[in-house]
């Protein structure tokens, strides 16, 4: 007997999983890390990216091969299955809350940086319709098209890495040197920026019933992990090389500041051209947690379409960037919550999980319901 997929019809491709998990990961934090690591470990805080990478992965192994156990379900059915209906629905609560404040911090962070670096003259809920409008297009229309615009905007912006790292040739390697001039205390302390700045596989409870080859899911988190953490690696060597210890920590984003240093003689003020580009990347951090979010709400009130829910989140976006112009001290509290949100929600929890569903499985006697 053949059993439909509850999803068969909102899958994604292997690569399309893949860019959506990375997607979702490179977004607001890579313009401050280098900053935030300089501030802990000095220059030696590329070491903690590569340690943060590999604690990453494996977090992200862990909610794959819990996941397995129930490949049709999201995180909201398997709090239910296994947790009953009021402490299921309070786990559920509490995730649809973590996207939630994850979608707020990255739409606000966005809107400030276009502020500050594009439209200083524009009005902060006219900059919130220009970037809801094609986010509750996208939205809309489920994870299929979720994994197909993350895969084109991977592929448009391929080249900013690339060019954010000309600055290399201005630098001095020196910057670098010694390694573990501090030892290695400082790198540990900083290994917890680092794998906060890799959130965004957590997705991976929502994400993961709607992909179509499922036995290539934890090959796929490790790349799409492996394309945040190079990609992190690089922006971050880069500012590291060209600005010294004492500069970068002085400086809010300094990987915005590096993009003030690339000059090109037929462009004025490139960084403007970067970061309206760069813009489509925060989207693909934005808009997935803003469709947990509204996907998880529908699935608490029963609903299989999500658009209404979705509408009304909109309305409500917009109708706070009314009444509501949150200071930069406002983004970076939005953001500290969200790490300390997000520590439990991508790290803590995932290995809680596995250990309760794998004993509840063991005294099933292995039986899958």
């Amino acid at each position: 007997m053949v059993h439909m997929k509850r999803y068969q019809f909102n899958e994604i491709t292997t690569m399309q999983y893949i860019f959506l998990i990375s997607g979702t990961q490179v977004g607001i934090g890579i313009l401050s890390l280098p900053a935030q690591l300089a501030d802990i470990a000095n220059t030696d805080g590329w070491i903690a990216i590569v340690i943060g990478w590999v604690i990453s992965i494996i977090a992200s192994t862990i909610i794959i091969k819990t996941m397995e156990k129930h490949p049709q379900d999201t995180i909201f059915d398997l709090s239910r299955r296994y947790f009953g209906r009021i402490l299921g629905t309070i786990i559920h609560l509490a995730f649809v809350g973590y996207a939630l404040l994850a979608s707020v911090t990255v739409v606000f962070t966005a809107i400030h940086i276009t502020q500050v670096w594009i439209l200083p003259n524009t009005s902060n809920y006219l900059v919130m319709v220009l970037f809801m409008l094609p986010g509750f297009l996208i939205t809309r229309n489920g994870v299929r098209v979720l994994g197909r615009y993350a895969e084109v905007v991977f592929y448009l912006t391929l080249w900013m890495p690339i060019l954010i790292a000309i600055p290399l040739q201005k630098g001095t390697v020196l910057h670098m040197l010694p390694v573990l001039k501090d030892g290695w205390t400082p790198i540990f302390q900083a290994v917890k920026t680092t794998v906060l700045s890799f959130l965004g596989f957590e997705l991976a409870f929502v994400f993961y019933p709607f992909l179509k080859e499922k036995q290539h899911a934890v090959k796929a988190m490790v790349i799409a992990n492996s394309i945040s953490g190079f990609t992190f690696l690089l922006i971050t060597v880069t500012c590291f090389i060209f600005f010294s210890p004492d500069e970068i920590s002085s400086l809010i984003w300094p990987t915005l500041s590096l993009l003030k240093t690339i000059e090109f003689s037929f462009i004025e003020r490139f960084e403007v051209i970067f970061l309206s580009f760069y813009l489509f990347v925060m989207s693909t951090t934005g808009i997935p947690y803003i469709f947990t979010t509204v996907f998880g709400i529908s699935q608490l009130l029963g609903k299989k379409d999500h658009t209404i829910v979705l509408f009304i989140a909109i309305c409500i976006f917009i109708c706070t960037s009314f009444l509501y112009n949150p200071s930069f001290v406002d983004i970076q509290t939005m953001g500290s919550w969200w790490e300390r949100y997000g520590l439990w929600g991508a790290y803590i929890f995932p290995i809680i999980l596995f250990i309760y569903v794998s004993v509840a499985q063991w005294f099933q006697g292995g039986k899958k319901k």
